[in-house]
């Protein structure tokens, strides 16, 4: 029902991540607040929160478990940073829980995002930056598609292959069709589908 409703529509009802930017966390967390000093709290939002922070760290659990339960000594391509596409805007973007986790597991990130002059002075200093996707997907073990930029939906299974070492790929935006990945030899997963 929300999905048919103009002002929200399908598109901000994908599966992902989890949510981020400079209104939707700031907006949740003050309602939260305020319905607490008011003693009437609304547990909803409060668990809304505490889901999408939770959900962020399962991302990284996931591209640890695809890469066969250890990321330690791989490295790991990663396909857009910020909270969503079309903007260079990193506040509570979903990559600055999950490139940390990674980081911390003892992978190496290589990533690229179209507006990354932020992303670099906020995630760790690590991180190498690629020119260009397929710079980042360059002789990976495995790739991780956090912001669905047109620019990667563009990139077909068998350049990414070509690029690649490795062949596990987390599509955590479901860019990619499911079937296409497999059928170019990716160990593939996506958010919410087969």
């Amino acid at each position: 029902g929300m999905g048919l409703d103009g002002r929200i529509g399908r598109k901000f009802l994908h599966a992902g991540p989890g949510y981020g930017g400079s209104c939707f966390p700031k907006d949740t967390l003050a309602l939260a607040r305020t319905a607490q000093e008011l003693g009437a709290p609304v547990t909803i939002v409060e668990q809304t929160i505490a889901a999408n922070d939770a959900r962020k760290e399962q991302m990284a659990e996931r591209v640890v478990a695809a890469c066969g339960g250890s990321v330690q000594g791989k490295t790991i391509a990663v396909f857009g940073v910020t909270f969503k596409p079309e903007t260079d805007d990193m506040r509570d973007a979903p990559s600055l829980v999950i490139l940390p986790a990674l980081a911390a597991a003892g992978a190496t990130i290589r990533a690229y995002d179209p507006q990354n002059s932020h992303a670099k002075q906020v995630l760790p200093a690590g991180v190498h930056w690629a020119e260009s996707a397929l710079d980042a997907a360059k002789d990976a073990d495995a790739l991780v598609l956090i912001t669905e930029w047109n620019e990667f939906r563009a990139i077909s299974p068998e350049k990414l292959q070509a690029a690649m070492k490795g062949d596990v790929v987390c599509d955590l935006r479901n860019v990619w069709d499911p079937a296409q990945m497999r059928e170019a030899g990716f160990t593939y997963a996506s958010i919410g589908r087969p």
